[in-house]
């Protein structure tokens, strides 16, 4: 069929509608006409046709198997143009809100979001920080990287991207130490079990003089980095600190079993295009710090 051949669309919303929702007063409704409106757009839109679209079932109606092919074809082609709208309608409305755990805020994506801007001059982004359940309700983030460590909401929208590896790292003074098991094991009170079970999983390493715990790994790393003891951090926390070489890794890094994702809330399945442009990002850039923060580790443990 010529596009010209088409039928009026506000015809085929009508009409799609009234079968979506099984009836004429329903539809009426949602679209704000009036029921004598709807009623006359179905009818004009099966003269058009030259067939028989919806007949009646009990209080309602239902469509013919003429208009059932008719309903799901207008019903998929409404849902690509919402989505094309809410992409555009998303990349002209204001600045991401960007929520990220901490301390991979801190030592990880701070660093990398003046890039970021440069590369995108015309998409803002607003970083809020926290842990856990993020909140993706009306006036809250649009995306949310974090540890899935926690329950997923129905309606959440959750892309994992990388594994959690964990490993100990320490300045090259701080080694001996390790070694002799003269060290202090510093780490997080949000995984408060974190050396003990590392430790049953390494029964070679001496165990500490003693475990003390900070807030956040930001705070462990930066003990470690001065020199206090010995850290356990996520790869992601201290990455860049292993490639400029403030910290090597003596053990490297260990897959934990969990991993982080980026969650965002929606019902179609499509992010608007602000969304979709800092998702695919964040995805690139966690991969390739992975990658090379575990091969400077690899080279560090090879030396030492």
């Amino acid at each position: 069929m010529k596009r010209s051949e088409i039928p009026s669309l506000d015809d085929l919303r009508a009409f799609e509608a009234v079968v979506r929702l099984g009836g004429v007063r329903a539809a009426a409704e949602e679209l704000v006409l009036t029921h004598g409106a709807v009623s006359r757009r179905i009818g004009k839109l099966a003269r058009d046709l030259g067939v028989r679209l919806v007949e009646p079932e009990g209080r309602g109606i239902r469509p013919t198997p003429e208009g059932a092919v008719l309903a799901a074809a207008a019903h998929a082609a409404l849902d690509q143009v919402g989505d094309a709208l809410a992409r555009i309608r998303g990349a002209a409305e204001g600045p991401v809100v960007l929520s990220c755990e901490r301390s991979i805020a801190m030592r990880w994506l701070i660093p990398r979001l003046g890039r970021f801007e440069a590369d995108h001059p015309d998409l803002r982004v607003h970083l809020s920080v926290g842990g856990g359940r993020p909140d993706l309700g009306t006036g809250g983030a649009g995306l949310a990287v974090r540890r899935l460590d926690f329950p997923v909401e129905p309606g959440w929208i959750v892309e994992p991207v990388v594994e959690e590896a964990m490993g100990p790292v320490a300045t090259a003074a701080q080694l001996a130490a390790f070694r002799d098991g003269d060290y202090v094991a510093l780490g997080s009170t949000t995984r408060p079990r974190g050396w003990a079970d590392w430790l049953a999983l390494h029964p070679a390493v001496p165990q500490p003089r003693e475990i003390r715990l900070f807030d956040h790994h930001v705070l462990a790393a930066e003990s470690a980095i001065a020199g206090l003891g010995v850290a356990l951090c996520p790869l992601l926390v201290v990455a860049d600190d292993l490639a400029a070489g403030r910290l090597t890794a003596p053990e490297g890094f260990a897959a934990d079993g969990s991993r982080y994702g980026l969650i965002r809330r929606g019902t179609r399945g499509v992010p608007s295009a602000a969304v979709a442009r800092l998702g695919d990002w964040l995805k690139s850039e966690l991969d390739q710090t992975v990658r090379e923060a575990q091969a400077a580790s690899s080279s560090a443990s090879a030396k030492s």
